[in-house]
């Protein structure tokens, strides 16, 4: 059955938070299959190939985060968002390390869960302009959504790319974290300015050198001006 919005991979062992979730997102239009554990979702996220993932942390036979370990590492990069009871800044930058898009924690607003969710799914599948931004040996190609290092591909979160995409659109202009949250994420009030720095020292990791990201001290960020 096709669904307007696309198919989101809910893994979750609460039936009450699933049924719940499912509601929602149902309501919105997007198709919903459910798994409660590591391994079904592993399979699902194999057979299904959903528009979204959206990720319990805790779950009965292993961790959330082993899920979207395993699909970064296969060169799966679907949008993840992690749902966690866990509070702590630890765990919201560990799910943003290993490649989740956006994070939820629990008790959470069904309505912004949906919001968020289909939020990252238009991120990831919307149409981009035919430019393509360079910056000395780094081409970032918004149209086929693909990012090179002197020829070489590195893959990126979508999150990570659209940010990298404002920033390289616009050399030399610098961009408040407010203003980064609301045209990368589309959403400024689901986020918040650690988020963006999250996302920027995973940039510069995986780009090393030529990441083209500069931090402007007491403000936010810039892409520099290729020589």
């Amino acid at each position: 059955m096709d669904h307007p919005r696309g198919l989101v991979l809910v893994v979750e062992d609460e039936p009450a938070i699933s049924d719940l979730v499912r509601r929602y997102l149902v309501a919105a239009g997007f198709g919903v299959h459910v798994e409660a554990g590591v391994h079904g979702a592993l399979e699902a996220v194999r057979r299904l190939r959903p528009a979204a993932v959206l990720l319990d942390v805790g779950l009965p036979d292993g961790e959330g985060t082993d899920v979207c370990r395993v699909m970064r590492e296969q060169g799966d990069w679907t949008p993840v968002l992690f749902v966690t009871a866990r509070d702590e800044e630890v765990e919201r930058v560990l799910g943003l390390e290993l490649g989740a898009d956006d994070y939820v924690t629990k008790p959470f607003s069904p309505r912004e869960l949906v919001a968020r969710v289909r939020t990252v799914v238009r991120r990831s599948s919307a149409p981009a302009g035919p430019r393509v931004l360079r910056d000395g040996g780094l081409a970032l190609d918004p149209a086929a959504r693909t990012l090179t290092v002197d020829g070489t591909a590195h893959h990126l979160t979508t999150t990570e790319f659209n940010l990298l995409e404002v920033l390289m659109g616009a050399p030399g202009r610098v961009f408040d974290r407010a203003e980064l949250l609301s045209r990368a994420w589309g959403q400024a009030d689901y986020g918040t300015s650690r988020t963006v720095d999250v996302h920027v020292a995973q940039l510069r990791a995986k780009l090393g050198d030529h990441c083209p990201v500069e931090t402007v001290r007491g403000v936010g960020y810039r892409a520099r001006r290729p020589s």
